[in-house]
């Protein structure tokens, strides 16, 4: 039941409360939007290694990819915006297919791989200019459009849009997490051999979660093309989009639910407005060593971390 409370009143304070609080401060709200955006890579990175067992460095493949297909699709091809999400999702689902030989590669060099093909993905969309427009990107991209008199386009539209992503990727996670396939997972990372004995196919799972944490990227990178308008593969299969969203995932509590999500609005919100107000040039040093300090005396990360104290006070009353 408390749970319950907790819960309806963070929906409440997300979706009632910041728009009132911060809706006419547009500097902010394009900050806290922009760590969504970051905390949507962090729950499908966090994902595909808690459930999957896979460590990825290539995420910025999906990014880029979903945010082309949808911009491309919308542009040339009539496809309403909010279609094209979905769409830039399952283009990513797409691509995610010819991943597939490595998912027999595991630890450091599984995560290799899939960092090579994002750099693969990011020479075709250079090369490819009559459809990606090559080096020189993609401009005028459409925007989310009015509806019931909201424009989903302005900051406050655009907030909710992407909140409403997370809210379903998390309700997604636990589903799959809870799910038996869930279990099974669980149980391929303590021995992959001994599952597949008792005729777990290990492969067809982890493909699996390779192709959710893949359209779960693709659809935030949609996001995020039609939010800014414009696109290009410098920006598109950047590697901040797997670097900020790891760390992101690391700090808030990977195994979590809500821990990539609460880590990202962390991170950036505090490095953007404390630590680059206080060094300008150099405030990423400050968050690197927030990061190590938190690996040290809260290796679980950020969540399990504030939730320590109320067990305490649960198990002295």
């Amino acid at each position: 039941m408390k749970t319950g409370k907790l819960a309806l009143a963070a929906a409440l304070l997300a979706y009632i409360g910041v728009p009132l609080l911060l809706g006419g401060n547009n500097y902010v709200m394009s900050l806290i939007i922009a760590a969504l955006v970051i905390g949507g890579v962090a729950l499908a990175w966090a994902l595909l290694g808690n459930l999957g067992g896979m460590v990825s460095f290539g995420h910025s493949a999906f990014f880029g990819v979903g945010a082309y297909v949808s911009a491309i699709l919308t542009m040339e091809a009539g496809v309403p915006v909010m279609a094209g999400l979905v769409l830039g999702g399952l283009g990513a689902v797409v691509v995610s297919v010819v991943m597939l030989p490595v998912l027999r590669l595991r630890g450091p060099y599984f995560a290799l791989a899939i960092l090579a093909y994002a750099h693969i993905f990011k020479i075709v969309a250079t090369e490819w200019s009559s459809v990606t427009g090559g080096s020189g990107g993609l401009s005028s991209i459409p925007r989310f459009p009015d509806i019931f008199g909201l424009d989903l386009a302005g900051k406050v539209g655009s907030y909710l849009i992407i909140l409403s992503i997370l809210v379903i990727f998390v309700l997604c996670y636990r589903t799959i997490r809870s799910s038996h396939y869930g279990l099974a997972l669980r149980a391929m990372h303590d021995s992959e051999d001994a599952t597949r004995v008792i005729g777990v196919n290990s492969i067809l799972l982890k493909a699996l979660m390779l192709f959710v944490s893949a359209f779960m990227t693709g659809v935030v990178g949609a996001f995020n093309v039609h939010y800014i308008s414009f696109l290009e593969p410098d920006y598109a299969f950047n590697g901040v989009w797997i670097t900020l969203p790891i760390i992101a995932a690391i700090f808030g509590g990977y195994r979590t639910l809500w821990g990539p999500v609460a880590g990202a609005l962390t991170v950036y919100l505090v490095d953007q407005l404390v630590f680059k107000s206080l060094i300008p040039s150099g405030h990423q040093l400050i968050l690197g060593g927030l990061l190590v300090a938190m690996i040290i005396f809260s290796p679980r990360g950020l969540l399990p971390l504030l939730r320590k104290p109320a067990r305490r006070k649960h198990a002295a009353a």
